[in-house]
């Protein structure tokens, strides 16, 4: 294995450990918002793709991911940039990272049904699919506050941002 596939398996590894500011349950890699990492000698440029473009933490991510990509070894420059296409998509969050948000107390994006063209969404807490919209703005751009009817307990969801819509 040559040398600079060792280094990008080890950037993956470190980006794997940083996590959302506001859900630590689930890394950056998880919600699928690291779109490239390029390595030229001992520079790393990583190429993000924000969940919403005015995303408020976009800063906080930008400089974790600078902090923790520099104690790799052999890196001397690492550049984080925000690029806008593709656009993301909530599809983009892996099986791990949907884990992640349930333990967090979020549903996971809803799960589309072609056959009759509806979004399901399960309870962060019971996992009924028994609930109705509170109220489509969460406590972020990508999150509804939703209320299951099974165990009463409002919960949050991710908005399905997906290319089948």
């Amino acid at each position: 294995m040559a040398a600079v596939d060792i280094m990008i398996d080890q950037i993956y590894k470190v980006l794997d450990t940083v996590k959302d500011p506001e859900i630590d349950t689930v890394s950056v890699l998880d919600l699928g918002m690291v779109e490239h990492v390029d390595i030229d000698g001992q520079q790393v440029v990583i190429k993000m793709l924000p969940t919403f473009s005015g995303c408020p933490a976009l800063n906080i991510i930008k400089g974790n991911i600078e902090r923790a990509i520099k104690t790799v070894e052999n890196v001397d420059s690492v550049e984080v940039q925000f690029i806008f296409n593709p656009p993301w998509t909530s599809d983009r969050i892996t099986e791990k990272g949907k884990a992640g948000l349930k333990l967090f107390g979020i549903a996971p994006p809803p799960k589309y049904l072609e056959e009759d063209g509806s979004w399901h969404v399960e309870c962060a807490y019971c996992g009924s699919d028994y609930v109705t919209m509170d109220n489509i703005f969460g406590p972020t751009a990508c999150r509804s506050i939703l209320y299951c009817k099974s165990c009463k307990n409002p919960f949050e969801a991710m908005k399905p941002i997906s290319t089948i819509m």
